[in-house]
C-alpha cells in the first residue's frame, strides 16, 4: 500500500477517512432499515397461514424498526460537533452530510459501527458492571496496590491505557488521582468515548438498543429488544477538578517512542491487536520507567490471523512469556483461566467466555538516559481533548482496527 507522504497528501487522507467513518454512522439507519425490510419482504411472501402464526414475530419487526430510530438519534448526538474533534480545522461540517448515496460505507465499517454501540453497554452501563469488575477490578487493585495512595502522589504516577475504547478504566484511574492517558487507534471509539466523557453531563441520558442486530439466539423475543441507560455515572461530577486525563488518538506503536516515560502499563484485551505481539511488547518495556510495572489481562484473539491482506504472527502464551523475559521482564504474577467476557448480551442462548491470561511484568530498575516527557491535553472545564498523530492517522486512512474486533465474534 502506498502511504501519502507530503503534509498536504497527509490531510487530505485524514479527512477522507474522517469522512468516511462519519458517513457510516450517519448510514446506520438506512442499512439497518434495509436488513429489517429483507426480513419483513420475506415474511409477507410467506404463506398466509405461516403469516398468521408469526402475527407475534411481525410484531416484534415494527418494534426493532422503533429500536433502531432511538439508537440513529443517540448516533445523530454522538457525531455532532465532531468535525473539530481531531483540531483539525479544515475538516468540513456534517451540515451537508444527511445525504449518503455518495459515500455509501463498506459493510465493515458498518458492523464496527453497531460494536460501538454494545461497547457502551461494558464501559458505561449498569449492565455492564460484571464485565468491568472481572476484567478492570484486578487492574485496578493492583495499580494500588503497587503505587498506595497514601504513599505517593498520585499525580506524579503515570499510567497509560492502550486500546482504551471508550475510556471507563482511563476514567476510573484518573478518578483515583492518578495521571492517566488512553490510547486508542479507532476512530469509532474515538468518536464514542468523547461523546460520553465530553458531553454527557447527567447519569442515563441516553437509551440504547444494543442487541436488536443480534437476530439469532433469543429466547424471548423482548432479549433482542432489550434497552440500556448510559452512562451510570455523571463523569463531570465523579471526576475530581484536578484530575489529569488525556486521550492520545493514533498507533500504539507509532505514538509511543519516548522511553521511561510510565510508571505502569495497563493492557485489558489490548495485546492480540498487533500483527506482530513482539512489537507490543517491546514498546512496553521501551516506555516503561525501570521499575515500573506492566499489568496485562486478556485472551490471545489475534485480530489479524484471518485477515486475507494482512500478515499475522499467532505464538501461544508460553511463546510470550518465553518473549516477555528475553526482552527483560520479570513475571512478577501470573493467573491463568481467568473467566472474562466481552461485550456479551447476558440473556443470550449464546454465551462466550475466555479463559483470560492475568499477569504482571516488571522493568527491572537500573539506569537509563531520562527521555523527554511528551505534552498531554488534559480534562477540565473546556473539556477532553483528543491530539491525534496525522501521520500516523494518514497512514492508517484505508483501514480502522479496532479492539472491538473480539466483540464480533460473539
Amino acid at each position: 500500500m502506498n502511504f501519502p507522504h507530503t503534509d498536504e497528501e497527509k490531510m487530505e487522507a485524514e479527512k477522507k477517512s474522517f469522512k468516511r467513518i462519519i458517513t457510516a454512522f450517519m448510514f446506520y439507519r438506512n442499512h439497518s432499515l434495509s436488513r429489517l425490510n429483507k426480513t419483513i419482504n420475506y415474511l409477507k411472501s410467506l404463506p398466509e397461514q405461516h403469516q398468521r402464526l408469526l402475527i407475534n414475530y411481525s410484531n416484534s419487526l415494527e418494534t426493532i424498526r422503533h429500536c433502531i430510530d432511538y439508537n440513529y438519534n443517540v448516533i445523530l448526538e454522538m457525531i455532532k460537533d465532531t468535525a473539530y474533534l481531531f483540531e483539525n480545522q479544515n475538516t468540513p461540517s456534517l451540515d451537508g452530510w444527511h445525504s449518503t448515496d455518495e459515500y455509501k460505507p463498506i459493510e465493515s465499517d458498518l458492523e464496527k459501527v453497531q460494536s460501538t454501540l454494545k461497547q457502551f453497554v461494558r464501559d458505561w452501563s449498569s449492565e455492564g458492571i460484571e464485565e468491568r469488575k472481572t476484567c478492570y477490578r484486578p487492574i485496578i487493585d493492583e495499580i494500588l496496590n503497587e503505587f498506595p495512595l497514601d504513599s505517593v502522589t498520585p499525580s506524579d504516577i503515570k499510567i497509560l491505557v492502550p486500546g482504551a475504547g471508550l475510556g471507563r478504566l482511563v476514567f476510573e484511574i484518573a478518578k483515583l488521582g492518578y495521571t492517566s492517558q488512553g490510547n486508542e487507534f479507532s476512530v469509532f471509539m474515538l468518536i464514542a468515548s468523547n461523546f460520553v466523557l465530553n458531553r454527557c453531563r447527567g447519569v442515563n441520558m441516553h437509551v440504547l438498543y444494543p442487541w436488536i442486530h443480534q437476530c439469532d439466539n433469543n429466547l424471548e423475543t423482548e432479549h433482542q429488544m432489550q434497552c440500556i441507560s448510559f452512562p451510570d455515572i455523571n463523569p463531570a461530577r465523579e471526576l475530581p477538578q484536578n484530575a489529569h486525563i488525556s486521550m492520545a488518538a493514533g498507533d500504539f506503536l507509532q505514538v509511543y517512542t519516548d522511553k521511561d516515560e510510565w510508571n505502569c502499563i495497563a493492557t485489558c484485551f489490548f495485546i492480540d491487536c498487533a500483527n506482530n505481539i513482539v512489537a507490543f511488547i517491546e514498546t512496553i518495556y521501551k516506555i516503561l520507567k525501570p521499575g515500573g510495572i506492566w499489568v496485562n489481562l486478556g485472551p490471545l484473539l489475534y485480530h489479524y490471523s484471518n485477515v486475507f491482506d494482512q500478515n499475522s504472527i499467532e505464538p501461544s502464551y508460553q511463546v510470550i512469556k518465553e518473549v516477555i523475559k528475553g526482552i527483560g521482564f520479570q513475571l512478577e504474577k501470573e493467573i491463568l483461566n481467568v473467566p472474562t467476557k466481552y461485550a456479551q448480551n447476558p440473556k443470550s442462548m449464546l454465551q462466550y467466555e475466555y479463559k483470560s491470561v492475568y499477569f504482571v511484568c516488571r522493568k527491572p530498575k537500573f539506569s537509563l538516559a531520562i527521555a523527554s516527557t511528551p505534552s498531554e491535553n488534559e480534562i477540565n472545564e473546556n473539556g477532553f481533548h483528543f491530539p491525534v498523530d496525522e501521520e500516523v492517522n494518514a497512514k492508517n486512512s484505508e483501514s480502522d482496527n479496532d479492539d472491538l474486533d473480539a466483540e464480533e465474534t460473539n
